[in-house]
């Protein structure tokens, strides 16, 4: 197998929110489209997505959240012969539809496969471009475009199942990834660093965080090369003393200057160079371990050269 897998299923383009929705099926194509186009995507060994199941969603989710969502898509499906709605709103952005659970347990399913291909070393590294995004969904709450977060899930798999000590998530979206911190704050097996534009959606992440949340607010149209800077001044010196066994990435590519759901000035080459940043110490600390999820990025272009470049980097390409 290839250096780096790629864990992707259909069932991520059955969730849909409608017309106009920034969070669209498309997204995933435009990266397909981008991974052929270049060639990069031959050099990806693809793996198989299961359906993540009660338990390793349970270890970042309470199971009545897990009951209300079904609960909710069970109503769907009942009243649809009778002409109901097909739909049911979470939030004012987020809608669950028919196939909303099935992609998100799918994508679930992807962040511990890949987790279990690169811990049992059938590849050094993974990316996940998975539909829904999970890193707004909070231990009892679906928001923000998320239904189940896939990165908290998959550190707590790798903690629970590998018997890990120390995971690292590395969460470069430009919204901060509030539910993320709400299951793993004081957890003392987890250390979570990231960026994003404050003050912006969802309005968190600076009201005393916990010891193991490094949080760095930065204010809208702040330049690539100033991001770099305090990467390098704040977030690797606690990487380093961390010495994780296994690292994480929140993979949001809406940072970048051309998407409009944000107002950061990164681009491709900044994704590249943090994702070679945080290989650093993967390679340093954790045998170069790193599973990588997609979370947001939503100007199509600008997402598939991102994901393109973070891709290249992962597989020495």
């Amino acid at each position: 197998m290839g250096k780096t897998g790629y864990f992707t299923h259909r069932d991520f383009w059955k969730h849909d929110m409608g017309n106009g929705h920034p969070e669209c099926p498309e997204r995933l194509d435009a990266i397909e489209d981008r991974l052929l186009l270049t060639g990069v995507g031959d050099a990806l060994a693809r793996g198989e997505v299961p359906l993540a199941t009660l338990e390793q969603i349970t270890r970042a989710h309470s199971h009545a959240h897990v009951e209300h969502l079904e609960e909710l898509q069970q109503r769907l499906v009942a009243d649809a012969p009778a002409g109901g709605p097909d739909h049911a709103q979470v939030d004012p952005d987020t809608v669950l539809t028919r196939f909303t659970l099935l992609a998100a347990r799918r994508a679930a399913g992807a962040a511990v496969a890949a987790t279990d291909a690169v811990m049992a070393g059938e590849v050094e590294n993974a990316f996940c471009p998975v539909r829904p995004p999970g890193h707004h969904a909070c231990r009892e709450q679906a928001m923000g475009f998320c239904f189940f977060n896939n990165v908290a899930i998959a550190a707590r798999h790798a903690i629970e199942a590998h018997g890990l000590d120390r995971v690292a998530i590395v969460d470069f979206d430009v919204h901060h990834g509030n539910g993320t911190e709400n299951i793993l704050s004081n957890d003392p097996r987890v250390l979570m660093v990231g960026f994003f534009q404050h003050p912006f959606y969802p309005y968190s992440g600076t009201e005393h965080p916990a010891s193991n949340m490094l949080n760095l607010p930065i204010p809208a149209y702040t330049k690539g090369m100033d991001v770099r800077e305090l990467v390098e001044a704040i977030w690797m010196p606690r990487l380093e003393a961390f010495k994780p066994q296994m690292v994480f990435i929140s993979a949001g590519f809406d940072a970048h200057r051309e998407d409009e759901l944000g107002q950061l000035g990164l681009n491709e080459n900044d994704f590249a160079w943090i994702t070679g940043r945080v290989r650093d110490v993967a390679k340093r600390h954790a045998r170069g371990r790193i599973v990588s999820l997609l979370e947001g990025g939503y100007h199509l272009d600008a997402l598939a050269r991102s994901v393109e470049a973070h891709i290249r980097v992962l597989a020495d390409l």
